[in-house]
């Protein structure tokens, strides 16, 4: 399988407990990059990164994604993504909230809720997502 394969599925990786989403899966090996703290302007980042960590995506549906991470992230914490789809040239700049986060073989798997907003590639994803899923 390559970083950009999808398929449909449930991952036999997140427990029931966590299967909250309402929407199909498609389970995915991509990437995301969470935007973990943000520069301020004044401390003259000069490339402008904050922290930053690169994530492997487990799957992803119209309304949430599910990351292994390599450190825990807190719950409830809105935080800036930005994931890049084979299908698609240009990267989505969106916003999540942890809904969830527990350990997994030395890594983390984190449960995400996408946010709409206005400032945000959300209704692109939504219909990436979509055409996805009509592919398969």
């Amino acid at each position: 399988m390559t970083d950009f394969d999808y398929q449909f599925g449930r991952n036999q990786d997140v427990p029931d407990d966590h299967d909250n989403r309402s929407d199909y899966r498609l389970t995915a090996r991509a990437r995301a990059v969470l935007e973990l703290e943000a520069v301020m302007p004044e401390e003259g980042d000069e490339d402008g990164d904050g922290r930053q960590l690169t994530c492997n995506i487990r799957d992803i549906s119209a309304s949430g994604l599910c990351l292994s991470v390599s450190e825990p992230v807190s719950i409830g914490a809105l935080l800036p993504v930005t994931v890049t789809l084979s299908s698609v040239g240009e990267p989505f700049r969106l916003t999540v909230e942890v809904i969830w986060c527990r350990p997994n073989d030395g890594a983390f798997l984190v449960g995400m809720h996408i946010l709409e907003s206005d400032e945000t590639a959300y209704v692109e994803w939504v219909d990436a997502v979509a055409k996805a899923m009509a592919e398969q």
